[in-house]
């Protein structure tokens, strides 16, 4: 097995996911921490390219950070100032080892696996890209899980560092450990500057759906569906505040507890009570079944 370092000049921030601690960029202001790549076929250095690529069992280890995959692909440019050449005792080593680059992107191919002590993801291909500080999965079976969270989504799983949110695209669905669930087309979570220099605190080591201080909003579009162990609503679209438990759907909102339902253009649904609140649109009204004694 071959063993190579990366050591990217540029630090992110924490990165905001639905689990925080699946981030390869680094604490920000913190000195660059290294990339560990290991593989069992071999790595190969294509200068033409500007890439070193690990294939076979491909391991990427960057703090409590590991991502593991059929294949990792390193993208890199020099450094400014840089050597154009190599010396005689380096010659074997790709510039990354020798320190004249820095790395622009990572890609991983094929059965990606992304996981801390805590946090797992699973993608047929993840991109991580230093400068934008993104990490995109796609690919079939999309599944990101927590201690308090399962997150799974059929078209990709974005994370952007910069802008504090984390995207799930396709059938997005968040089911919490107590059962409350967001399903939706497009869910898009926002997440607290961590104080600190950005360094996480024990308690913010996952990113739960009803963590207050940690995911402050989440945002639903497209045939949205909450639920709760008792009762069901839906919507055109949602907004979700965890730290409250507020959840506020509108667009043909429908409320359904039993065999009673509700219907009108939004609807005001508190996720820790269960207590829901329906409303008309401007010259509307709210109408539904009720059937005594079939439930509160």
């Amino acid at each position: 097995m071959r063993r190579i370092y990366l050591l990217p000049v540029m630090a992110c921030a924490a990165s905001p996911a639905f689990a925080q601690d699946l981030n390869l960029g680094g604490a920000p202001n913190a000195a660059p921490v290294p990339i560990q790549i290991t593989a069992s076929q071999g790595i190969t250095w294509s200068q033409d390219a500007q890439t070193v690529t690990a294939s076979g069992t491909a391991k990427a280890v960057r703090g409590d950070v590991t991502v593991t995959a059929d294949e990792l692909v390193a993208h890199y440019v020099k450094k400014p100032g840089a050597a154009n050449q190599p010396t005689a005792a380096s010659t074997n080593a790709s510039p990354l080892v020798q320190g004249s680059s820095q790395l622009t992107e990572l890609d991983a191919i094929g059965h990606v696996h992304i996981y801390t002590t805590t946090d797992n993801a699973w993608g047929d291909r993840a991109v991580y890209s230093v400068g934008q500080q993104v990490l995109v999965l796609t690919g079939q079976n999309l599944k990101l899980t927590t201690p308090q969270d399962i997150v799974t989504a059929q078209d990709s799983i974005e994370y952007y560092a910069g802008d504090h949110k984390a995207i799930a695209r396709g059938n997005a669905l968040i089911v919490a450990s107590d059962g409350r669930s967001i399903a939706a087309d497009i869910i898009t979570g926002y997440f607290d500057a961590q104080a600190n220099g950005g360094k996480q605190q024990p308690s913010q080591n996952a990113a739960a759906l009803s963590q207050s201080g940690n995911i402050k909003r989440v945002e639903a579009i497209g045939n949205v569906v909450i639920k709760t162990q008792t009762d069901t609503a839906t919507g055109d679209s949602g907004v979700y505040l965890p730290p409250t438990g507020e959840a506020r759907l509108g667009g043909n909102v429908h409320i359904i507890h039993g065999q009673n339902e509700l219907a009108g253009s939004d609807a005001l649904v508190n996720m820790k009570t269960g207590i829901a609140t329906l409303l008309a649109g401007p010259g509307g009204q709210v109408s539904g079944v009720i059937l005594p004694g079939s439930g509160k």
